[in-house]
């Protein structure tokens, strides 16, 4: 590291604000602390409304750098806005996996994709009063084939002035095998960056932040791993949280979103960014 460089500004963005109250607890409680500079919103989960939406509007209030997304979702236990989206499980989203494969193997409907979007789209900017800083998807599901085609063209019709995410880092082959979500993000991610230059939209140039959930890491340990060579304007993505009746009844990923928030409200975080030489302001 060059200590005479400036300091690269990265985004380290909380996903899912409204998804419980546990959550949008914790992601209020770093934004104030200067902790996260960005969080994206979820427009079909249980804890978001003109509460929520204040409560967030006064916590970035107090912190000048942060910006607010949409958190674009479009698999289950969710449920669309759009009456007739297909294809559903029973009344909710397909599963990811089941996404994932119905987008790759060219069954689904580019349209009512990009209708949905456009109506989570519509809700954000009702309870916001203006659009998102940013899009990006639950699950990465805005990557997915097909998928992307739907979202990309909804933002550019709502939201022009937004970037939104891609999921792939320029890294080392051995690092990428090492680690085949992100081998995966890097895959999916390589067509979505392609259309949305041409779609005239700005993305992040790089992603980091994507682990094993289910193993339950020690992220104390991953956050230099996901800050190294980190570019300016490139995006760490992760989840902190409060375990409530809500969020275990939803996601699976619970007791590790309070260790996120343990370690990024704690005093070894902010000198990690130091030592790095990136910023959040």
């Amino acid at each position: 590291m060059n200590a005479s460089a400036p300091p690269r500004r990265i985004w380290l963005c909380a996903d899912d604000y409204g998804l419980s109250d546990g959550v949008n607890r914790a992601i209020l409680d770093l934004i104030e602390r200067g902790r996260l500079n960005a969080t994206s919103v979820m427009m079909v989960a249980p804890a978001i409304g003109r509460d929520a939406a204040a409560a967030l509007r006064t916590s970035a209030a107090k912190n000048a750098a942060c910006a607010i997304g949409l958190h674009v979702t479009l698999t289950a236990p969710f449920r669309p806005l759009t009456l007739h989206f297909r294809p559903l499980d029973g009344d909710m989203f397909l599963p990811f996996p089941k996404l994932l494969r119905a987008g790759l193997m060219r069954r689904l409907d580019t349209e009512l994709v990009h209708a949905e979007v456009l109506a989570q789209l519509e809700a954000f900017h009702d309870l916001f009063g203006r659009a998102p800083d940013f899009v990006d998807g639950h699950q990465h599901a805005q990557l997915f084939p097909q998928v992307r085609d739907g979202f990309l063209r909804a933002v550019k019709e709502r939201a022009p002035e937004a970037w939104v995410r891609q999921g792939g880092r320029n890294q080392p082959l051995a690092q990428r095998l090492a680690a085949p979500k992100a081998l995966v993000l890097d895959a999916l991610s390589t067509r979505f960056r392609n259309k949305a230059a041409k779609a005239g939209l700005r993305f992040n140039p790089a992603f980091a932040g994507a682990y094993d959930f289910t193993k339950e890491p020690d992220f104390a340990a991953l956050m230099p791993q996901f800050l190294q060579g980190m570019p300016d304007g490139g995006l760490v993505m992760c989840h902190p949280g409060f375990v409530d009746e809500t969020l275990s009844s939803l996601d699976p990923l619970t007791t590790q979103r309070e260790k996120e928030h343990a370690f990024l409200g704690s005093e070894q975080f902010l000198p990690l960014l130091e030592a790095n030489n990136v910023t959040l302001s």
